[in-house]
C-alpha cells in the first residue's frame, strides 16, 4: 500500500495505491468525511512487469499530462497512463439507499459492498515506459517531481535526474550525494534552493545538504528502518521511527551557524585537468567563461567566471567517476537541437577519464537564466559510460578470477576531429585515449544510441603513454585523420588511424554497436623528442598545410618539429608519408617540469610549468626566443588551456587558463 497526492483532488482526499497478486496494482482515491465511512473510488488497475518482487514501492502522480510514475521492488522505473477515461468508476462511499449514513460504531455495522467487485470494468494497463533495474535489485525508495524534472531515489547509493520525452522516461544524469550513503530514502527541495538527502549512512539517520555537501542533521538510530517519518522547519526538526515495536522521536531546536564561508572551493583536492568551453553573454552582465574542472576527488565541476567580479559559481557538478577524473576533451556539438549558436548557449559532448579506466560522456546544455545567481544555467545530460573491466564485473564468481589491468588509468584524450564527413556517413565520433598500461586506444561514440566503444588498440609504446594529439590533414583533394602519441620515455609517435576509423565505422554498422577492438597498426613516424616523459603536447597547423608539433618534458625542455604530410593515391587504405621538415630544441627552458604547452601562432608558443612560470616564445630562424615571462599562483601546475579574445577595437589577445592546486586565469596581448 502506498499513499500518493494528486492534483486536482479536494481538500480531505489522496490517491492510495494497492498492489496484489499477480502484478496487479489498483489505483483508489479515498475521501475523508467526518461521521461518515471514507469514500473508495477505484479508479484504473494497472500490471507490473514480471519480475521476482512484482510489488510497488512508491509512487507519484506528475502535474502534467495525466500520467503515473511508480517505482518498484526490482529497483524499475514505470511510467502509465492515468486519465481516468477507461471504464466507469466504481464506489463504495458508504451511501444507503441514496442518503449518507453515520458510521455505525457497533463492530455487527452492516458492510457495504467493495469497490473491487466491479474493478473488472477496468481493463489492466500496461506501463507506457519502462527502465528496467534502473536502481538495480534493492528498489526504488521513492519518486519526486519538481520543476520540469523527475527525482528517482534507490538504495544504491545513488539517485537519478529523469525528463519525460512525449510518454517516455529519459535519465539525464545520476548523483552521487556522499561515500558511504547507500540507502538514500527521499529528496526534499527547500525553500532557499537547496536540495535534502535523507537516507541511512550505516546505522545513522543523516540530512544531507547538496550545496554545502555536508550533513546537516546525524541521529544513531540503528539503521535502515522501514517506518520513519522527518520534518523540518527553521526553528526545530524531528526524526520519528519504530525500532524493536517501541516508537523512538528525536526532537532538537535550531541551533544559530556559527560558521562563515569565507571562499567556497571549487573541489576538494587539487585540480587535474581543466578545458574552456565559451563565453556567453548576458544583458546587463558582464561576459562570462565557462570552464569544465576535473579532480583527484573524482568530481568534475562545470563553472562560470565573470570577468567583472572575478568569482567562479559551479553550475554543475558531476559524480560518477570512482577514481581521479585526470583528462577532458571536448567535441562540437552535431545534428539537431545542438546548434552552437551563442544566443542559445553552448551544447558541446564532454568526455572525462582517469583511474581505474574509466569514461564518462555528456552533453552539457547551457543556456541564459538571469534568475539565478550565475546568470547562466547547464543542464547535464549523460550519454554514455565505458570501463575496460566491465565485461569482468560482469561474470560468475569472478572471486576466482584475476581482474586484468586493475590499476589501468586514461591519462590523456582527444577527440578524432572531421569523423562526419563524406568519407564517413555515420554518426560516429571517435576519441583517441592515451593509458597507462602502455596502449592507445580509439573509442567510438554513438550518441543516439548512449553506446560508447572500445574499437582499435596498440600496445606500441611498451610503456605509460601521456599525451595524444589527433588532427585532421585535409588537403591535396584528400583526407587523412592522424594522431600523435607521447610516452614516458620521450618519444612521440605519428600514426595514419584513418584506416582503422573506417573499418571500424563499418564493422560498428554491421554488427549494430559491438565488436571486438581492431589494430592500430604500426606508427608512421617517430621522433625522440625528449630524455624523460613528455607531459604537454600540442599541434597546429600553419597557413601552408604543415604541422607544428610542440611538446615538453620532465626535464624541463620544449621541442618543436615542423611536420609535413604526403598523401597516397587512391583511397583511405594506401600509404601516407610523414616528413620532419624542421626540429626545435630549448634545452633548459624551465627549471621543472613543463606541464603545459600551447601554440598560438607559427611564431608564438606558450609554455607553463611546475616553477610558477608562464613565459612566451618567439619562433623564428634562429630557433625559440624568449619573449615575457609571468609568474602565477597556482603550486603543482597539472595543466593549461589557451582562447583567442577579440578586443573592442578588433586587437586579438590571448586568455589561459592554469590548473593545479588552484585556478588562475591570464591574459595577455601578442
Amino acid at each position: 500500500l502506498g499513499w500518493a497526492p494528486r492534483p486536482g483532488l479536494p481538500p480531505g482526499a489522496i490517491a492510495l495505491l494497492a498492489s496484489g497478486p499477480d502484478g496487479e496494482m489498483l489505483w483508489l482515491d479515498v475521501t475523508h468525511r467526518p461521521a461518515l465511512a471514507p469514500g473508495v473510488r477505484l479508479m484504473g488497475r494497472y500490471l507490473l512487469p514480471p519480475c521476482k518482487h512484482r510489488w510497488h514501492t512508491c509512487a507519484a502522480f506528475l502535474p502534467h499530462g495525466g500520467l503515473l510514475l511508480c517505482g518498484d521492488r526490482r529497483g524499475s522505473l514505470l511510467l502509465f497512463r492515468c486519465d481516468g477515461s477507461s471504464g466507469q468508476a466504481a464506489e463504495n462511499t458508504g451511501v444507503a439507499n441514496g442518503v449518507p449514513s453515520p458510521v455505525q460504531e457497533e463492530s455487527g455495522s452492516e458492510a457495504q459492498p467493495s469497490c473491487l467487485l466491479h474493478k473488472e470494468a477496468f481493463p489492466l494497463e500496461s506501463p507506457l515506459s519502462v527502465l528496467f533495474g534502473l536502481h538495480g535489485k534493492t528498489g526504488v525508495t521513492s519518486v519526486t517531481c519538481h520543476g520540469d524534472y523527475v527525482y528517482s531515489t534507490g538504495r544504491d547509493g545513488v539517485y537519478r535526474q529523469l525528463r519525460l520525452q512525449g510518454q517516455q522516461l529519459e535519465v539525464l544524469r545520476k548523483h552521487r550525494p556522499c561515500k558511504g550513503l547507500q540507502w538514500i530514502e527521499e529528496l526534499r527541495f527547500t525553500p532557499d534552493g537547496d536540495l535534502l538527502v535523507l537516507g541511512f549512512h550505516a546505522d545513522n539517520f543523516v540530512v544531507w545538504s547538496s550545496r554545502t555537501s555536508e550533513n546537516l542533521l546525524c541521529v544513531p538510530c540503528g539503521g535502515g528502518h522501514r517506518s520513519w517519518s522527518y520534518c523540518g522547519s527553521p526553528e526545530a526538526e524531528a526524526f520519528a521511527f519504530i525500532k524493536c515495536g517501541d516508537v523512538m522521536l528525536y526532537r532538537r531546536e535550531a541551533e544559530p551557524c556559527e560558521q562563515q564561508v569565507l571562499l567556497e572551493s571549487l573541489h576538494g583536492r587539487e585540480i587535474a585537468c581543466v578545458r574552456h568551453l565559451g563565453a556567453m553573454d548576458v544583458p546587463g552582465h558582464a561576459a562570462l567563461n565557462i570552464f569544465v574542472t576535473g579532480s583527484e576527488d573524482t568530481t568534475t565541476c562545470v563553472l562560470a567566471l565573470s570577468e567583472r567580479s572575478r568569482a567562479a559559481v559551479p553550475l554543475a557538478r558531476l559524480s560518477d567517476h570512482i577514481s581521479s577524473v585526470r583528462a577532458l576533451a571536448l567535441a562540437g556539438p552535431t545534428g539537431p537541437g545542438h546548434e552552437d549558436v551563442s544566443d542559445k548557449g553552448l551544447s558541446p559532448l564532454l568526455f572525462s577519464a582517469g583511474g581505474r579506466a574509466q569514461i564518462e560522456c555528456y552533453r552539457l546544455l547551457c543556456t541564459r537564466d538571469p534568475a539565478s545567481e550565475s546568470v547562466v544555467a547547464c543542464q547535464v545530460i549523460h550519454v554514455a559510460s565505458h570501463r575496460l573491466d566491465e565485461h569482468w564485473e560482469r561474470k560468475k564468481n569472478r572471486h576466482k578470477l584475476v581482474k586484468m589491468d586493475p590499476e589501468t588509468r586514461y591519462m590523456s584524450l582527444s577527440v578524432v576531429p572531421g569523423t562526419s564527413t563524406e568519407q564517413l556517413l555515420t554518426p560516429w565520433k571517435f576519441l583517441a585515449a592515451a593509458c597507462s598500461d602502455g596502449s592507445v586506444r580509439l573509442f567510438g561514440l554513438l550518441e543516439a544510441a548512449r553506446k560508447l566503444v572500445l574499437v582499435a588498440e596498440s600496445f606500441h609504446h611498451q610503456r605509460c603513454v601521456l599525451k595524444v594529439e589527433a588532427f585532421l590533414h585535409a588537403r591535396d583533394g584528400g583526407e587523412r585523420h592522424l594522431l600523435c602519441s607521447a610516452a614516458t620515455d620521450g618519444s612521440i609517435a605519428f600514426w595514419d588511424i584513418t584506416s582503422p576509423i573506417v573499418d571500424a565505422a563499418d564493422a560498428l554498422q554491421r554488427a549494430e554497436g559491438e565488436m571486438q577492438p581492431l589494430a592500430l597498426g604500426a606508427p608512421l613516424l617517430t621522433v625522440m623528442a625528449h630524455s624523460c616523459g613528455v607531459n604537454s603536447l600540442h599541434v597546429r597547423e600553419t597557413p601552408e598545410g604543415r604541422y607544428l608539433v610542440a611538446s615538453g618534458s620532465d626535464d624541463g625542455s620544449i621541442h618543436v618539429c615542423l611536420l609535413e604530410v604526403a598523401l597516397g593515391r587512391g583511397d583511405a587504405t594506401t600509404g601516407t608519408c610523414l616528413r620532419v621538415l624542421e626540429r626545435v630544441a630549448r634545452p633548459c627552458a624551465h627549471a621543472a617540469h613543463v606541464t603545459g604547452i600551447r601554440v598560438l601562432r607559427p611564431d608564438l608558443l606558450l609554455s607553463a610549468s611546475v616553477d610558477q612560470r608562464l613565459t612566451l616564445w618567439g619562433r623564428g630562424p634562429g630557433g625559440l626566443d624568449a619573449l615575457s615571462t609571468t609568474f602565477f599562483h597556482v603550486p603543482d601546475l597539472a595543466e593549461l588551456d589557451c582562447w583567442e579574445v577579440a578586443g573592442a577595437g578588433g586587437e586579438l589577445s590571448y586568455s589561459c587558463v592554469l590548473c593545479g592546486r588552484g585556478l588562475e586565469i591570464l591574459r595577455s596581448t601578442a
